[in-house]
């Protein structure tokens, strides 16, 4: 089914083709056409272009998930005392080199029973240019930070910035990789309002919803609070992807 935009234009493109006969003006534009296309799928995980990857739960109950990406942060602790307050499991994708900035907050993270997910080394900019094996680099780097710091593995793995391709498609195979999207996006770390980053969320949630949130900040910190009294009035409940 997600697979359908892309088989859909591929048909468009060769009947467009054969009714211009060919021409060269409409080879060009369907190879643009295609190239934003695959862009399209580089980007947004939720089509699994690249990667089969996990980004809802079908479910009949109303429940949802937690993910936090790019901590262990500053900003860490405040949300695991929320969290701890209002009974909420989450899970946290972790880069490597914020363990080793705050290795007793990652320990906490485990030690409060939330799920750990790899989420590379570094967090390059680069991601999306990154060779395979400098990604499985990344990702057997930050696997390894994990077991010295908090002596636990993840199957877990969220790509950065949602972003595939074929590179890192063939690094998560070769590392025994789970890729774990999302499909309700907050923005919270370029959205700088509080009530549009709650209203983005809550707005798209439903049954079975994963939640991308970011540990990094104040803002979504508040945004948080409000999120989980949102829950509780419309009787939703939790889960912790595995």
């Amino acid at each position: 089914m997600k697979h359908y935009p892309f088989i859909l234009f591929y048909l468009f493109c060769n009947v467009f083709i054969y009714a211009f006969h060919g021409s060269f003006w409409m080879y060009l534009f369907c190879l643009l056409m295609f190239s934003a296309v695959v862009v399209w799928g580089a980007f947004d995980i939720q089509l699994e272009y690249f990667v089969k990857s996990f980004t809802h739960k079908r479910t009949k109950i109303k429940e949802i998930a937690f993910t936090f990406d790019d901590g262990p942060t500053e900003y860490t602790p405040k949300f695991l005392d929320l969290l701890k307050e209002n009974n909420v499991k989450a899970t946290f994708f972790c880069i490597g080199k914020q363990i080793e900035k705050y290795p007793e907050t990652f320990q906490r993270i485990i030690n409060e029973g939330h799920t750990i997910g790899n989420h590379t080394f570094s967090h390059s900019n680069n991601t999306g240019f990154l060779s395979t094996q400098k990604m499985v680099e990344e990702i057997e780097k930050c696997d390894e930070i994990m077991m010295k710091v908090g002596n636990i593995k993840t199957d877990l793995y969220r790509p950065p910035f949602g972003v595939t391709n074929p590179n890192i498609a063939k690094a998560i195979r070769k590392t025994h990789k789970k890729s774990i999207g999302w499909n309700v996006r907050s923005l919270d770390t370029i959205t700088e309002n509080e009530k549009k980053i709650y209203r983005k969320v809550t707005k798209r949630l439903k049954k079975g919803s994963i939640i991308l949130l970011h540990d990094t900040s104040e803002k979504t910190y508040n945004v948080l609070v409000d999120l989980l009294l949102f829950l509780k009035d419309k009787k939703y409940s939790t889960f912790m992807v595995d």
